[in-house]
């Protein structure tokens, strides 16, 4: 299989978050359950800068594993058969190096590292101006898939 680009609506077949909540722009580059690499455009229009914090804007730690784990569910449902299936977080290892502020390009690259069972894991790094903002180590499923695969109570 080849890889290929998702623009911003065709995004939304494999993603199931909407805005204000959707943490990516374009999906660049995705290889089906391999890895996804795109990026979310930062402006002053973003609703958490005003908030956080109004005299130093930055993008919320949250937000940025958000993205990370946004792009990664993208690399799972890009699989056949997964189209639209919705995911859960599972466990989350994040370290968080610069700012993210208004202006930059938040660049993510996603790998999947293993996938059975309904169950991800996955690495992510999310980039502005050639430097590492953060980077995690995640796991995450689809729960209809997973269930599956517990034993019956």
């Amino acid at each position: 299989m080849e890889s290929f680009r998702l623009s911003a609506t065709e995004l939304l077949k494999y993603q199931p978050n909407r805005y204000p909540f959707l943490m990516i722009d374009v999906v660049e580059d995705v290889l089906p359950g391999k890895y996804a690499r795109g990026y979310k455009n930062l402006t002053m229009n973003e609703w958490y800068f005003p908030q956080h914090f109004p005299d130093g804007p930055n993008m919320p730690g949250a937000l940025q594993l958000e993205a990370l784990a946004q792009m990664l569910t993208v690399a799972i449902t890009t699989q056949e058969g997964l189209q639209g299936k919705i995911t859960h977080a599972l466990e989350h290892k994040v370290r968080f190096r610069k700012e993210v502020v208004p202006g930059d390009k938040f660049e993510i690259h996603t790998e999947v590292l293993s996938w059975r069972r309904g169950v991800c894991k996955g690495k992510g790094v999310g980039i502005t101006n050639g430097e590492v903002a953060c980077e995690a180590v995640m796991l995450i499923t689809i729960p209809e898939i997973l269930e599956q695969y517990l034993p019956k109570r």
